[in-house]
């Protein structure tokens, strides 16, 4: 194991930055800056397993990455050389780099990006990965009895960005057979916040807070008719209903959910449309960490209900056509990908579907996945859908196995190779 490899899955969202070898990364950051409204200057967030306090109401966001592209190298080099020598304390010119890079990046972009590794930070070597390929790689390597087969799978990455049903064979991504959706988490978002403003409160420019409501709120519907038929419903029969609580950035900085146990209420909906007995649970009191600052405070002001918003908002990924967006599902879209395969790959790869990326958080994504692929797939053939252990860091630590192995120095690029040969001949090594 090499301990002067650095790994960095560079999405659009969130970096994870660590050292090659480890299990975990060393960093969780959002992959940006950010000013609080009453601030002068652009700060960096801090990272995600950090305690502290940061008040992010109508803070102003800038990114480096647009549509999963690196469009500002140097906001980028920003956030980097905050990362190295603030959390992670490396020297990266006795490092190796392994990055991250979106599949079908043009030429300029990949030549951005090397000369942010080469010349602005002056790493020893390089190697630029795909997302799908290191997941296939972290899955086949746990041996799992029921995880994918070790030859090939087909990874879906539903990222902050866009969405990808990519087939990976022999640990390499086949990239003639890609598929893409062109929306992801950052979409979903933006959605939320429209339906939101609309409805209750202006909250255009609460991009952290509506991105928390999303992971804490929305679910994907398995039976769509029964929740809209639940949503339209008034009082205690509208089982969707549940209230998210704006922080006021003086006695609590973040937002919360008021009823926890209200909010999962819709895991009671049976498929005949008759709440089961979980239904009648009874609703506490708000949370209780919050419970004395709401005595005090009066909460109707600063909260707004969600009730047919919480499954809508993820329903985009399945039917993006309902926005009014000229392009297929993610069903279809795996479809597709399979189908530009060679015959003899569609039974495997539909029995190694690999899930990644955090909108496959959303409880009963993979449910429902299977539900709209079973009709669209021949019968003789099985689908298994493989959820990852932890979605987010999925593409970490395939890279991290990667960066470990003993072959890798040999798979990357030096810095001399580099201002021998130029960005475009060293790219070739890395079969993009």
């Amino acid at each position: 194991m090499s301990p002067n490899v650095v790994v960095l899955d560079n999405g659009g969202g969130l970096v994870k930055a660590g050292i090659g070898g480890e299990r975990d990364p060393s960093a969780i950051v959002p992959n940006c800056l950010y000013r609080p409204s009453a601030a002068k200057k652009w700060l960096h967030p801090n990272p995600l397993n950090s305690a502290a306090e940061q008040d992010l109401t109508s803070a102003a966001v800038r990114r480096p990455m647009d549509r999963g592209y690196l469009i500002n190298p140097d906001l980028e080099r920003e956030i980097w050389s905050h990362l190295f020598s603030s959390t992670l304390r490396i020297n990266p010119s006795q490092c190796s780099l392994l990055v991250t890079e979106p599949l079908f990046a043009l030429p300029s972009i990949q030549r951005s990006l090397d000369e942010l590794v080469f010349e602005d930070f002056n790493f020893r070597s390089l190697y630029v990965a795909d997302s799908p390929s290191l997941v296939h790689l972290y899955e086949a390597s746990r041996g799992r009895p029921n995880g994918p087969k070790a030859q090939c799978s087909l990874v879906v990455d539903c990222g902050f960005s866009f969405t990808h049903a990519a087939p990976v064979f022999q640990n390499f991504t086949l990239n003639y057979a890609v598929k893409r959706i062109d929306l992801g988490g950052k979409a979903l978002t933006n959605h939320l916040k429209d339906l939101v403003s609309f409805r209750s409160l202006n909250v255009m420019d609460e991009t952290f807070i509506i991105d928390e409501v999303k992971e804490k709120l929305c679910f994907v519907s398995l039976d769509l008719p029964l929740h809209l038929n639940v949503a339209r419903k008034s009082g205690k029969e509208n089982l969707l209903r549940c209230t998210y609580v704006l922080p006021d950035g003086v006695t609590y900085m973040k937002g919360f959910v008021k009823y926890p146990d209200q909010a999962r209420r819709y895991l009671s909906l049976t498929d005949g449309g008759l709440p089961s007995p979980l239904a009648d649970v009874n609703i506490p009191d708000i949370a209780e960490e919050h419970l004395q600052d709401t005595k005090k405070i009066d909460l109707t002001k600063n909260e707004f209900d969600l009730t047919n918003e919480r499954f809508l908002v993820p329903e985009m990924i399945f039917r993006p056509a309902d926005l009014g967006m000229n392009q297929a599902g993610l069903a279809e879209c795996i479809v597709q990908a399979v189908n530009s395969c060679h015959p003899h790959l569609h039974p495997v790869l539909y029995e190694s579907i690999i899930l990644t990326g955090g909108s496959t958080l959303f409880p009963h994504f993979a449910e429902r996945l299977e539900k709209e692929l079973r009709p669209l797939v021949p019968d003789d053939f099985h689908v298994k859908i493989t959820n990852q252990e932890d979605p987010i860091l999925g593409v970490w630590r395939g890279g991290s196995l990667l960066a470990s192995s003993p072959d890798f120095e040999s798979m990357c690029v030096t810095k001399s190779e580099y201002e021998e040969l130029g960005s475009a001949r060293c790219r070739k090594r890395f079969f993009h």
